[in-house]
């Protein structure tokens, strides 16, 4: 925790009036990165994991464990408030984490590391802060209200959904991919051929990229505001479809490096 000196100074306004100003002193910039650890583990009932966080970074990741194992970093510090104050628990196959700072000024931040036993579906709702997953083969919905959400080496089928921050997708070799993203741009790189893939952007832009290879799709694109660019093979009668919508936003689908 970092420590915070604190110095009141009285101003003469006009009109005779006193004003307060305080002056931080000692301040310095938080990083979870460097604070200390503390782990948990909680015991999952069933084959789906549902996640609700706020105001934390979070990074999960399956794994050769029982219980669903959770690893929490916080730092911060605050001003005519408390906090950081976090919370962890689970209840009903719901993982809830969650870190509250209430103060005038406050600068907290927070990381969660969780790994969930192999063979299990996640859902991930996120109140406040960007989502990175990996190598899952099982299905995943990751929803941030505020942050990026990035996916890489998974195969499982994929719904990604960010109202505020980027969506990036890498190393992707699900059948079924939806992605959303209410303002910030997306990319969606595969490494095997999709069979559905469908995206909307209100105000960003898209660029799903597609194995090379004789492989055509169907494809279908729409910006209403900016450019289309259909690089990779293309036939109406192709059971691969990737149907791509744009508010505001340059659409690309091309073949992937």
């Amino acid at each position: 925790m970092i420590n915070v000196a604190l110095r009141t100074r009285a101003l003469i306004a006009s009109g005779g009036a006193v004003v307060l100003g305080v002056v931080l002193t000692g301040c310095g910039s938080t990083d979870s990165g460097d604070a200390p650890a503390e782990h948990k583990s909680f015991a999952l009932a069933g084959k789906t994991l549902t996640v609700e966080s706020s105001n934390t970074a979070l990074e999960i990741e399956p794994a050769d464990v029982r219980k669903v194992e959770v690893t929490r970093r916080v730092d911060g510090w605050v001003v005519a408030g408390n906090g950081p104050d976090p919370e962890w628990g689970m209840q009903d196959g719901t993982l809830t984490l969650k870190v509250k700072c209430r103060a005038l000024i406050s600068d907290c931040s927070a990381r969660h590391q969780v790994k969930v036993p192999r063979g299990v579906e996640v859902v991930v709702e996120s109140g406040n802060g960007k989502i990175n997953a990996s190598g899952f083969d099982t299905p995943l919905t990751l929803r941030s209200h505020n942050g990026g959400v990035t996916i890489r080496d998974s195969s499982g089928k994929l719904s990604l959904e960010t109202h505020n921050g980027t969506v990036t997708a890498e190393g992707i070799s699900a059948k079924s991919v939806s992605a959303q993203s209410k303002n910030g741009s997306m990319r969606l790189d595969f490494s095997s051929v999709p069979d559905l893939v469908e995206t909307q952007s209100h105000n960003g832009s898209t660029v799903i990229g597609l194995p090379n290879g004789s492989t055509t799709y169907a494809v279908s694109a729409t910006a209403h505001n900016g450019r289309v660019s259909v690089e990779a093979p293309r036939s109406d009668d192709s059971p691969h479809v990737v149907k791509a919508r744009s508010n505001n936003g340059r659409i690309t689908v091309r073949n992937a490096n």
